[in-house]
């Protein structure tokens, strides 16, 4: 079994030794491995664990909402249609978010173009 410092893990997650720790202190994160110096050691799963969190993060998810679906988590398959349900309204809010990036990407587009021939069309005026 692999294991990792949290440095490495910050490489591989982005997040930050501090987000780290916060994230086990408030049980987003359970309590990770220690070596036997107290030094922190994490997992591959945790690893993997953790960049579902970031996918989750930078996404937009709240951290309330993503405590309540590592607590489902952690209460075991009876609460799989909770867990996809979580997961499908998150979805349809991401959705939603990238549409709304969609129109105002469009809107700069439009801009690009009358900027990029606003010298043209004040010259014909």
């Amino acid at each position: 079994m692999t294991s990792y410092t949290p440095a490495q893990v910050t490489e591989k997650t982005g997040f930050t030794i501090d987000t780290l720790r916060y994230y086990e202190r408030i049980g987003l994160l359970h309590p990770v491995g220690r070596t036997a110096g107290g030094r922190r050691t994490f997992t591959d799963q945790d690893v993997e664990f953790l960049q579902l969190l970031r996918c989750l993060r930078y996404t937009g998810m709240p951290v309330a909402e993503m405590l309540r679906f590592v607590e489902l988590l952690r209460s075991g398959e009876a609460t799989r249609e909770e867990r996809v349900d979580v997961l499908r309204d998150h979805e349809a809010r991401v959705a939603a978010q990238i549409e709304r990036l969609r129109e105002h990407q469009d809107h700069i587009r439009f801009k690009i173009r009358l900027y990029s021939g606003a010298e043209e069309l004040a010259s014909a005026g």
